[in-house]
């Protein structure tokens, strides 16, 4: 990644999965801008762009579009053009991740889609007017885009429009040379999964159902995705990689082991 410039956006704190990805990428060479949204977020970004040797953290929401091209304005301005975006925004009201996934509000259905899985959309829109010279996307979805996992709910939906995403992103604009993928880890402890009801139980589950017997690291997730946003992975792009022991593959252990 040395000489490569790009942006990290859904950074909370230090568990975050897209901070696994920054430290990887960082070590490799790489110069990352951060966002953050609001305050509070702000006070944990800050310090660990820091660590890293980045004092380039800008705020941006989401949900504001005016707010998302000032923030790629300022991208633009400092660090010129873009090689690699990394998505990891992801919101959900937490009263809804638990119980029966038809008890769904319109507005949290609206919210939770539009933050989690159109952001992406509304990111590589920006991001691809200024990687001149190709570049690489990635995302950040988990095994309830594929199957119902209880408590998901409705931020599985929002997992599935974003993987959907994925290849429709990728077909657009791999004639540019910018390839687009997604990361599927295993349940990892963060801020955002201590949102969903009963998440113990899952992690529990990713481990006993893992074939390789646990769950997966931060660090395991960032060594993925340095794979799939440096050249190595040159022809990589439309996929969903997991990064979850097999847990996908297998659901299970085989017998006597």
């Amino acid at each position: 990644m040395e000489g490569k410039k790009g942006l990290i956006v859904g950074v909370a704190n230090e568990k975050s999965l897209c901070w696994g990805i920054a430290q990887v990428l960082a070590r490799h060479g790489a110069k990352i801008a951060f966002t953050y949204a609001g305050e509070i977020l702000e006070k944990r970004v800050k310090p660990l762009a820091e660590s890293i040797g980045s004092d380039f953290v800008m705020e941006m929401d989401v949900t504001d579009d005016a707010g998302m091209d000032r923030a790629f304005e300022e991208y633009k301005a400092r660090y010129g053009q873009m090689d690699f975006l990394v998505h990891g925004a992801a919101f959900s009201d937490k009263t809804e991740l638990k119980g029966f996934y038809y008890n769904t509000s319109r507005a949290n259905f609206k919210m939770s889609l539009d933050i989690s899985a159109y952001s992406f959309t509304a990111l590589a829109s920006r991001a691809q007017a200024i990687m001149p010279s190709g570049g690489a996307m990635l995302t950040l979805s988990f095994y309830g885009a594929q199957r119902a996992v209880p408590n998901y709910n409705v931020m599985g939906v929002a997992k599935a429009a974003l993987e959907a995403s994925v290849r429709y992103l990728a077909a657009d604009l791999g004639p540019r040379n910018i390839r687009v993928n997604a990361i599927s880890a295993g349940p990892i402890k963060t801020l955002a999964s201590s949102g969903i009801s009963n998440f113990k139980e899952l992690h529990k589950m990713g481990a006993a159902g893992s074939p390789m017997g646990r769950n997966v690291t931060q660090e395991e997730v960032g060594g993925a995705g340095l794979f799939l946003l440096s050249d190595i992975s040159s022809a990589v792009t439309g996929e969903v990689i997991f990064v979850d022991g097999g847990f996908h593959a297998a659901i299970m252990k085989p017998e006597g082991e």
